[in-house]
C-alpha cells in the first residue's frame, strides 16, 4: 500500500491544522492505521493511531485532549485533526499502515508496515 500524506504548513501557536493520509493500492478498511512525528534532533515518536473500524484509538499524553485521529474507509483516508498547538508540536508528521485481521489500533512504530513520506507542521511562538 502506497501512503500520501498532506496538510502540514505554518501555523501559529494555538492554531489548528488537519493532516491527511491517502492510502492506495490496498485494501485500506484491513489496516490499522497511525501518525507518528519526528522532530529535528530527536527520534520518531507515535502520535496517534486508530483500529480498522475507526472504533479503537490511542494517543500519547502529550497530544490527548488536543489532537483526534480519524479515518474514512469509504475515501480511503485517515486523518489527524490538530488543535491547541504548540511550538514543540512542530515535526514532520508522517502516516503509516499495517493490515490487522482484528480491530486494534498499533502504538510502537515498528509494528507498521507501510510508511508514508510525512508531512512538515511548523508552529511559530
Amino acid at each position: 500500500v502506497q501512503l500520501q500524506a498532506s496538510g502540514g504548513g505554518l501555523v501559529q501557536a494555538g492554531g489548528s491544522l488537519r493532516l491527511s493520509c491517502a492510502a492506495s493500492g490496498g485494501s485500506f478498511s484491513s489496516y490499522a492505521m497511525g501518525w507518528f512525528r519526528q522532530a529535528p534532533g530527536k527520534e520518531r515518536e507515535f502520535v496517534a493511531g486508530i483500529g480498522r473500524t475507526g472504533t479503537k484509538r490511542s494517543y500519547a499524553d502529550f497530544v490527548k485532549g488536543r489532537f483526534t485521529i480519524s479515518r474514512d474507509n469509504a475515501k480511503n483516508t485517515v486523518y489527524l485533526q490538530m488543535n491547541t498547538l504548540k511550538p514543540e508540536d512542530t515535526a514532520v508528521y508522517s502516516c503509516a499502515a499495517t493490515p490487522r485481521t482484528s480491530d486494534v489500533s498499533e502504538i510502537f512504530g515498528a509494528y507498521y508496515d507501510y510508511w508514508g513520506q510525512g508531512t512538515l507542521v511548523t508552529v511559530s511562538s
